[in-house]
């Protein structure tokens, strides 16, 4: 009898995203590039399709109870244990999604999102098709969760530091020298 190797596509329920590489791939610890996310779900998510196709995929490719390695390795993971001074994993369950392949990216309406617009951020609100998958190398095991495709639903407070420029300056109404190339050094500067 042949196993499944991936679960059918589930559509997942909405989630904060955090580390989106959605338009470049990134390589981790000198591993193959890959685009992916992380899925913060806050804990009262009801997660039971993610984790019933996560399970049938883990019995499809270990079914008999005798030989199933004992320390799965589950795609479901809690931010307060394994991140809790990460900013937004408080009292979420996140999962990490990546593909090989670029997934698509659309708005609420449905209208594709580049990576120049600046929609796609660590904060904002989505939702995203993911299979999962099995897994068994050098004795690493477990199921992981493959992205297909994300829609941003909507805005939030961003996770990162970094300030926008709207909040960080104002119009300049005719202005010929840029904001701040004054020659004048503060008195006592170590830079002058």
């Amino acid at each position: 009898m042949a196993t499944q190797n991936n679960s059918p596509k589930i559509m997942t329920p909405e989630f904060r995203l955090s580390f989106p590489d959605l338009f470049q791939p990134k390589a981790f610890e000198g591993g193959e590039p890959k685009y992916g996310c992380v899925m913060l779900f806050h804990k009262s998510t009801d997660l039971s399709k993610l984790k019933a196709a996560a399970n049938a995929v883990a019995l499809a490719r270990w079914p008999d109870p005798k030989t199933r390695p004992v320390n799965l390795r589950s795609p479901f993971r809690d931010g307060d244990t394994e991140r809790p001074d990460t900013d937004g994993y408080q009292d979420v369950i996140f999962v990490t999604a990546k593909s090989k392949t670029r997934p698509g990216v659309v708005d609420a309406n449905v209208v594709p999102i580049t990576e120049d617009s600046g929609d796609i951020y660590a904060g904002c609100w989505c939702k995203a098709t993911v299979t999962f998958y099995a897994y068994d190398k050098a004795g690493n095991r477990g199921v992981a969760c493959s992205l297909q495709n994300v829609q941003k639903l909507r805005d939030d407070e961003g996770f990162s530091s970094r300030s926008k420029p709207e909040d960080d300056f104002a119009p300049i109404g005719g202005a010929e020298e840029a904001p701040g190339a004054s020659k004048t050094a503060a008195p006592g500067s170590m830079f002058d």
